[in-house]
């Protein structure tokens, strides 16, 4: 009860609050900056430009958050298991294999919305997020990530692209490792087009291992400063020749795969 009485509340027009008056750690919802007003584009262009993100589930308002230490994955520090390599050099081997970008974002949005997080009961992507993030898809700020097997979408992730930032929001798989390709994709595509940081908002160890960890607020938003007025990818597509970012060019693949 102490945490909501502290909590500020804001409507439609008035805008988000310093993300410094955010709840601290000792709250029982550290992070949590304000609630209230309505989930919509342009909403959403800023609380992301503030590093401002909605998390709520439903019969609730909307709950803004900005935490305290933040999670980001460095695509520089991107890590691979042996294990992982492996099936990324045989998917990319395989003929009937693919990656493509924002080919059907409104599945995978959907797709995401039935798939709780870590420690979650249920998913935090309801209704209203779905039709604001699709709306937002269409207005060029949303992408996709899709892992394509045998003709059919198989795991994938979606995000937001502002400028040379991208922010992570949510993953999922019909087929095993589908969702961590797609990660992969990702991030050779950010490292072919200057990106540097993914945010991942919060911490779980399933990121943790793919190289992601925890910095400063302070220090998430002075990289937002820079990032987010910088010259964005001219195109958001997946050619097979961005796998060279990650040291898994495709001629090598094919021939391991035939090897093995």
């Amino acid at each position: 009860m102490g945490t909501m009485l502290e909590l500020t509340w804001i409507d439609d027009t008035a805008p988000l609050p310093a993300t410094h008056g955010a709840l601290g750690v000792d709250s029982d919802a550290p992070g949590l900056l304000c609630a209230g007003g309505r989930l919509d584009t342009r909403r959403l262009e800023e609380a992301y430009r503030r590093g401002v993100f909605p998390w709520y589930g439903n019969g609730q308002p909307v709950l803004w958050w900005t935490p305290d230490p933040r999670m980001v994955l460095p695509v520089r520090a991107f890590r691979l298991s042996r294990s992982m390599t492996k099936t990324l050099r045989r998917f990319i081997a395989a003929p009937d294999c693919e990656v493509r970008v924002d080919h059907d974002a409104y599945r995978v949005i959907g797709a995401c919305a039935q798939v709780p997080r870590e420690n979650q009961r249920d998913t935090w992507i309801v209704p209203a997020m779905v039709r604001a993030y699709s709306q937002w898809h269409d207005e060029g700020r949303v992408h996709s990530f899709e892992t394509w097997i045998d003709g059919e979408l198989a795991g994938g992730l979606y995000g937001v692209g502002i400028g040379r930032m991208f922010f992570g929001e949510s993953m999922f798989s019909w087929r095993t490792d589908a969702s961590k390709i797609a990660l992969a994709a990702l991030v050779a595509f950010c490292r072919a087009h200057g990106i540097e940081l993914i945010d991942c908002q919060q911490h779980t160890r399933h990121l943790a291992s793919f190289g992601a960890r925890e910095i400063p607020r302070a220090q998430f938003e002075a990289h937002l400063a820079s990032a987010l007025d910088a010259m964005p990818p001219r195109r958001w597509t997946y050619d097979a020749a961005l796998w060279a970012q990650l040291g898994l060019e495709p001629h090598s693949a094919a021939h391991e795969a035939t090897a093995t």
